[in-house]
């Protein structure tokens, strides 16, 4: 391996929830991380987020990049069928967003569905890795919403694909090279509703990962918390 990880995990209910929904997954060993968002006003949205975490704490590392994608395709889609046939038998939803980082080699993969995302900082420079699955980004997409606009908007909140509320659903993929000393954020929604992407720019170069997570959650907490927030920080290092 050319890479090693130093990683961190924390997950908080926040000042205004009573349950915390969101699910975590630190398997450095494996290369493989995960944060899940129960989705919130839906049944069971934290068995929702932790049927994920759980299927995916059992997926079996392998050397290849692309069978551990499809291992971990296959996990996910298991558990959205199972959800889905839950809901269908007792009428009601229970639903999760997932972001997923995959990492073997020189290459790392991106797999998510919903607004929880991966950000990476290289070299003091932030940039979002993902694209959030919500009414508000199809709007701006389709030219109807300036992204300036976009903050606040009541429409921000509602997603437009995760994991158990549809029988087909479709997984998006992303894949990119590493590079030493990288950082990587994987985080659900109840981050950047109150932490700026400069925000987290600056406190993802300060400390190690387990400080960084520290710091952005601190911020998230000294600032309301209307939501769960959970992050997952990802240092790589040359061996």
């Amino acid at each position: 391996m050319p890479f090693s990880w130093n990683s961190a995990v924390i997950t908080d209910v926040g000042k205004v929830r009573k349950l915390n929904e969101d699910s975590a997954l630190d398997r450095a060993s494996a290369g493989l991380w995960v944060v899940a968002d129960g989705m919130g006003g839906h049944s069971a949205g934290d068995l929702a987020s932790q049927l994920i975490v759980n299927a995916l704490g059992k997926v079996e590392p392998c050397a290849g990049l692309a069978e551990f994608v499809e291992r971990v395709e296959d996990a996910v889609m298991a558990v959205n069928e199972r959800l889905f046939e839950v809901a269908n038998a007792h009428n009601q939803t229970s639903g999760s967003t997932v972001i997923v980082l995959l990492a073997r080699g020189h290459h790392a993969v991106a797999l998510w569905a919903g607004d929880s995302r991966l950000y990476r900082w290289r070299d003091g420079k932030l940039d979002r890795l993902t694209t959030d699955h919500t009414q508000v980004e199809l709007y701006i997409e389709r030219g109807l919403l300036d992204r300036a606009d976009a903050e606040g908007h009541p429409s921000g909140n509602m997603v437009t694909r995760a994991v158990g509320v549809s029988d087909d659903l479709n997984l998006e993929l992303d894949m990119f090279e590493l590079a030493d000393r990288d950082r990587y954020l994987l985080c659900s929604d109840g981050l950047d509703k109150h932490v700026k992407d400069a925000e987290i720019e600056r406190l993802l170069g300060t400390g190690d990962a387990a400080a960084a997570a520290r710091e952005l959650v601190d911020l998230t907490l000294a600032r309301g918390a209307v939501d769960n927030v959970t992050v997952c920080v990802v240092e790589v290092r040359a061996t």
